[in-house]
């Protein structure tokens, strides 16, 4: 059969199929239109978005840079806008798949294109009239650029390269498409166990009039079919909302229910049972002195789910689903009830953790972590006055690096011991400096670690040359972490409260000042920490072997004490055990897990341990078990010199 032969009858089947339904006694509830955009590589990418309310043509074409969406389909929705796609990357392919969503019950409009979700018109009221049945019309010529295998719900309607497709609308009464809607139900699949079947129903509004003597006001959403009554949803609109609204006394509850086109990108959340939407006509209500309380009923949630409370933030990116807990506090009343507590008007729901990635044991990690911190700290103190004392009595070349990595050390500690009692106290405001101050320990103390390494390296193979002062090796370990982190701290959204779930109560996390858990502060996390403490690790284990290689064969090696201690030291000294946290899966996890806490919270006492016995064992052997300088080449002697240290 000739291609064009086969798409024409495609187009026939789907025009027939639609014909169908519109004819039928059920109209269409949601329209989705399917294909792939192919445009020229290496050129600026955009969306060019036209909507405006009515019920006639909605077009949707694509050419050499751009991707249009024109018509009249909404019921509310006014837009007209030209969007710049660089950031989905699009330009480095000629072919990007994209899909149309249109639901005209919600008048929500949402485009899927490059794996990214954007919305187009946002959910509204149910309105008196709604656009639906969209049937496809005649499509426009060929050409170089445009939609390749445009489809209407999976039908498949041109094979070939159209400009254009174009869509007639029908107006229906929207309380009828909403009846049909509530005759049937669909299921939501939370994971392998399913929650249950829940009825969708349409958005219900409920307008309020706060009027001068309004002391609060109760709004509970129209009962589910077949459900209890004490399964709806409620809203307590406290009386701060009246003294915050300035221009408006009427407040407007708009109840949804869950739909895909309110979900999150990612696959590990999940927005579950309704979504509320609170506002004020023409107006922005934030920080109320009183918080709405919003009652979320729902099927039992596992266990292993953590749940919480957001709303739906569209500051930073208008056109994507971006959920945020700010300015929500969430209240866990059983495994069917949450109540949220929040200071602001916009839509609100639960969000429930798909993949539950709780950690085991957190309740024995913290303990030993915070017992760790404290020995550390306080040995990291005795070690600086130690080595203070001993560089006045020999001027070391090593002793300032010694004092600088015992410095950091020290405070990275100290920050980690009282993270979480800051977090509880201080909440966000407060994290977001201690967050930043205890990623900057953190690097710093690796730097010094790779100054520890390279400094060994410099005594042991670059022996006539001169080392450098002390300023650099500060300006270095001090100096340089901070770039990354006042970096950071510009961009903005990265240090801030986080939670550690525990996997026997998830309902009650670890609060800590870090990096928060969104991708941006993820990527962050990978291109600082993970990138050097990579480094750090692979020069260390190479720097070890580079030292066993030097003193195998000295007299003190045969001594198992001095062998194990300068074996054993140099790896604190160059950070080999944070190699472990790259060991941390598979049936051994939890052994890593936990050897991994004890080694590098107790990392300060290791230190001082080791510095304190080699030179009570150089005391001990009169100062030539380690000191001896009177044997041995210049290599051997500059590392001697390194190991007195």
């Amino acid at each position: 059969m000739e291609p064009r032969l086969r798409d024409n009858l495609g187009g026939v089947l789907v025009f027939v199929v639609l014909l169908l339904s519109t004819g039928s006694s059920e109209n269409d509830k949601d329209v989705d239109f399917c294909g792939t955009w192919r445009h020229e590589m290496g050129v600026a990418l955009s969306l060019n978005v036209s909507l405006s309310p009515g019920c006639t043509v909605m077009s949707i074409s694509a050419g050499q840079s751009s991707l249009s969406v024109v018509g009249r389909i909404t019921a509310q929705c006014s837009r007209s806008e030209v969007i710049p796609l660089e950031r989905l990357g699009l330009d480095s392919e000629e072919e990007t798949p994209f899909c149309l969503y249109w639901e005209p019950l919600l008048d929500q409009l949402k485009l899927q294109v490059g794996g990214e979700n954007l919305t187009l018109c946002w959910p509204a009221s149910l309105k008196g009239s709604c656009c639906t049945d969209l049937s496809h019309d005649a499509n426009t010529p060929e050409a170089r650029y445009g939609i390749v295998n445009g489809a209407v719900k999976s039908d498949l309607i041109a094979g070939r390269i159209m400009t254009a497709y174009n869509f007639n609308g029908g107006s229906i009464d929207c309380k009828a498409l909403c009846d049909q809607e509530n005759q049937g139900s669909s299921q939501v699949n939370i994971n392998s166990s399913a929650v249950g079947n829940m009825e969708h129903p349409c958005a219900r509004s409920f307008e309020v009039d706060m009027k001068e003597d309004f002391r609060g006001y109760n709004v509970t959403a129209p009962a589910a079919k077949g459900a209890p009554a004490e399964s709806r949803t409620t809203v307590h609109l406290p009386p701060a909302l009246k003294r915050a609204a300035k221009k408006s006394s009427k407040v407007v509850c708009t109840f949804f229910r869950n739909n895909s086109l309110f979900q999150e990108g990612h696959k590990e959340v999940r927005v579950l049972d309704d979504v509320v939407e609170i506002t004020v006509e023409n107006e922005v209500i934030a920080d109320l002195s009183e918080p709405i309380r919003i009652g979320f009923h729902h099927e039992v949630i596992p266990k292993l789910h953590s749940r919480k409370c957001v709303s739906w933030d569209n500051r930073k990116d208008p056109l994507q689903v971006n959920w945020l807990d700010d300015g929500c506090e969430t209240r866990q009343k059983g495994g069917k009830h949450t109540e949220c507590l929040c200071n602001h008007l916009t839509y609100f729901t639960v969000l429930v953790q798909m993949e539950p990635r709780p950690v085991r044991h957190l309740l024995a990690l913290s303990v030993i972590t915070s017992l760790g911190c404290a020995v550390s700290v306080i040995s990291c103190v005795a070690l600086i006055v130690y080595l203070c004392r001993k560089s006045r009595r020999c001027k070391e070349q090593s002793i300032p690096i010694h004092l600088g990595l015992a410095a950091a050390l020290g405070l990275l500690n100290l920050l980690f011991f009282f993270t979480g009692v800051l977090a509880n106290v201080g909440g966000e405001g407060v994290c977001v400096w201690v967050g930043a101050g205890l990623h900057y320990a953190l690097l710093s103390s690796f730097t010094w670690m790779g100054v520890e390494v390279f400094h060994t390296f410099w005594l042991v193979y670059m022996v006539f040359s001169p080392s450098p002062k002390p300023y650099v090796w500060n300006l270095v370990g001090f100096a340089l972490p901070a770039l990354p982190v006042i970096i950071l701290a510009a961009v903005g959204d990265i240090y801030g409260l986080r939670e550690v779930v525990p996997s026997d109560d998830v309902s009650d996390p670890y609060l800590m000042c870090w990096m928060k858990n969104t991708h941006k502060a993820l990527l962050a996390h990978y291109f600082t920490n993970m990138t050097v403490l990579a480094v750090l690790v692979s020069s260390g284990v190479v720097m070890l072997f580079l030292v066993y290689r030097q003193i195998r064969t000295r007299d003190e090696w045969r001594q198992n004490r001095v062998a194990f201690l300068s074996i054993w030291g140099l790896s604190c000294l160059f950070g080999t055990s944070w190699g472990l946290t790259f060991l941390d899966f598979g049936p051994l996890s939890d052994v890593v897990l936990f050897l991994s806490c004890i080694l590098n919270s107790f990392q300060g006492f290791f230190l001082m341990l080791r510095f304190y016995m080699l030179d009570w064992m150089r005391k001990q052997a009169g100062g030539s078990a380690l000191g001896s300088t009177s044997t041995g080449s210049t290599r051997q002697h500059m590392l001697q010199a390194q190991e007195k240290s």
